[in-house]
């Protein structure tokens, strides 16, 4: 969920006119930062990544993360019928706007989206508490190397962890995603 106590924006608009062009700001803002926040969203869901993900154990590797090894959802080793966009989803649904004071002068107004932590903090690693596959897809997951993609093993129902290591020096590749995703829109909100 947005944190309610740090506001991307913040800014009051003073109105050269009767309230009634107040009202109608107020209406054009609320329209307009759902129609930032929809098209955040689309965003979101239509990332290589969240595809990936969403398609689970069985999907083709379409972000290039592990180089033709499997898929995320069975290297990250979520169980099989996981939803682990959800929360990401739904924190990002939560995101808004806040009048705080609407006058025949002015309108004041807060608008919140979640924070890259705050994502990281709901998408934890299946086998890892305290780390999040979020923020491993920006910054790297180890253990590829050791990942053999096989239909019908593990808990993801497409893959296992090997004990030996079964290909050298094997890397994942990092990809932009929540961070860049939430820098971007917050850049566009404040301009709203």
């Amino acid at each position: 969920m947005p944190d309610r106590n740090i506001p991307i924006i913040k800014k009051g608009v003073r109105a050269a006119a009767p309230h009634l062009f107040v009202a109608e700001l107020r209406t054009e803002t609320s329209r307009a930062f759902l129609s930032i926040r929809n098209q955040m969203i689309a965003e979101f869901l239509s990332h290589p990544i969240t595809q990936e993900i969403m398609a689970g154990p069985n999907a083709p590797n379409i972000s290039g993360t592990l180089r033709g090894r499997g898929n995320l959802f069975s290297f990250i080793g979520f169980e099989e019928g996981d939803d682990p966009v959800q929360p990401i989803l739904k924190a990002l649904q939560s995101s808004e706007i806040v009048f705080d004071k609407i006058t025949a002068t002015g309108i004041y107004s807060r608008a919140f989206i979640p924070t890259a932590d705050e994502i990281f903090s709901i998408t934890p690693m299946p086998w890892a508490e305290g780390r999040s596959w979020a923020h491993g897809i920006e910054s790297g997951i180890s253990g590829l190397g050791w990942y053999i993609s096989k239909r019908g093993l593990g808990r993801s129902g497409g893959g296992i962890q090997s004990s030996q290591q079964t290909l050298g020096n094997v890397k994942f590749k990092n990809v932009q995603y929540i961070s860049a995703l939430l820098n971007k829109y917050t850049k566009i909100i404040k301009s709203l």
